[in-house]
């Protein structure tokens, strides 16, 4: 099967889309199978025997940290070169509205999976009333596909209750080879608490963005002087970050990758995760494997993941009194201990091969529904012609 991947990120990138997809391509070429992504042009041109068809990026106005694709007619060009089987569209918001408007029009069978909560964004930019408007244009990118992919029930559950057709979960997974507690490493933890290794390290990771509500921990470190937090990653508010956080045990440390990002999980004590906007959120699964617990805010992707007392503590969101007595558990030595290796043991069952065998199932199930929606057409236009 020949199949073309057009996605709003891909690589240098690291966040979870790019690590999930990652995994999908080794997973179909190691099958033999053709992949074609298409994706913003940062001068990658193959990744796994897969072929990367760079497209023209710029800058947003709004959103100046990391430039973005918009939709073009170069993607339909792509399409014709390549003539897939199959079309998957990622995150269908810019570039990948060309994906699957080219697909209606050049008739090929199209799934798309759903990544980003970015309605729920409008919250945090203070983008309200466009609230309504976001779901529509989503929903109607979405209803274009056979098939559509979410990343948790939850999420599953809000889109069919927007009336998206045809959802199904893309299971998660973790790297539990890579992510280990073996990577436990005194010197990143002497780096991430700046020389403070005896306080109780807590560890951020991931986009520094207004809707990871990252901020709302800085009352924490300041009813706890022997808390430190590092902060792993980069983003849009880094700056305002940094200035929020001075004068507390913070440390920043920018990207991490491979390695060093192994480390900074392992040398950590607990994962901190204050968000309740993700989809998914793949780094509590690289924590857990790391043998961490993780302290998340209450939201219905992270609850299908982190089993209060057992693989780490939850917190009422925008409650600091919730996080700090979650903080507090941490000191029962016994419970500490249940949890790291609960957590361990709960991210063993998540490798990477069972998503990348499901998306292929998915692929297949696309190519069926695609088949039996142009003989319904096809159908239609006969007893049209008759009448």
């Amino acid at each position: 099967m020949k199949i073309a991947i057009i996605t709003e990120t891909f690589l240098p990138s690291t966040d979870g889309v790019v690590t999930r997809l990652k995994e999908a391509v080794k997973y179909l070429r190691s099958q033999e199978h053709e992949v074609v992504v298409i994706a913003p042009d940062f001068g990658v041109t193959e990744y796994e025997g897969a072929i990367v068809e760079g497209v023209k990026t710029t800058k947003m106005p709004f959103y100046r940290y990391r430039e973005f694709s918009l939709p073009q007619r170069k993607v339909k060009d792509l399409l014709l070169k390549h003539d897939p089987d199959l079309v998957h569209v990622v995150n269908p918001a810019l570039v990948g509205v060309s994906g699957v408007y080219y697909a209606d029009k050049l008739n090929y069978p199209l799934i798309a999976s759903y990544h980003t909560h970015v309605p729920k964004y409008m919250d945090y930019y203070r983008l309200y009333p466009l609230k309504p408007a976001v779901w529509w244009y989503f929903r109607k990118l979405h209803n274009y596909a056979d098939v559509n992919l979410c990343t948790s029930n939850a999420v599953k559950k809000e889109l069919v209750a927007k009336n998206f057709h045809n959802v199904s979960v893309w299971d998660r997974g973790v790297a539990v080879d890579h992510y280990h507690p073996r990577h436990k490493n005194e010197a990143m933890r002497e780096r991430l608490t700046d020389g403070k290794p005896e306080n109780k390290l807590l560890v951020f990771v991931g986009r520094l963005a207004p809707e990871k509500e990252i901020h709302k921990l800085r009352p924490l470190l300041d009813e706890r002087d022997d808390i430190s937090l590092a902060i792993v990653g980069d983003g849009p508010v880094k700056d305002e970050l940094e200035q929020t956080f001075e004068g507390t045990n913070t440390t920043f440390t920018g990207l991490l990758h491979g390695e060093e990002l192994a480390q900074a999980f392992s040398s950590s004590d607990a994962l901190i995760f204050p968000s309740v906007t993700e989809t998914l959120g793949l780094v509590i699964l690289e924590a857990m494997a790391s043998g961490l617990p993780v302290i998340a805010a209450k939201s219905g992707p992270t609850m299908e993941q982190v089993e209060d007392g057992r693989t780490g503590l939850l917190f009422e969101n925008e409650n600091t009194e919730s996080i700090i007595q979650a903080i507090n558990r941490l000191e029962d030595e016994e419970l500490y201990q249940h949890m790291c290796e609960n957590a361990r043991k709960e991210a063993e069952k998540y490798s990477w091969q069972k998503p990348s065998e499901q998306i292929l199932d998915y692929y297949f199930e696309t190519l069926e529904v695609f088949q039996k929606n142009q003989a319904k057409t096809s159908k239609k236009s006969k007893v049209n012609v008759t009448e």
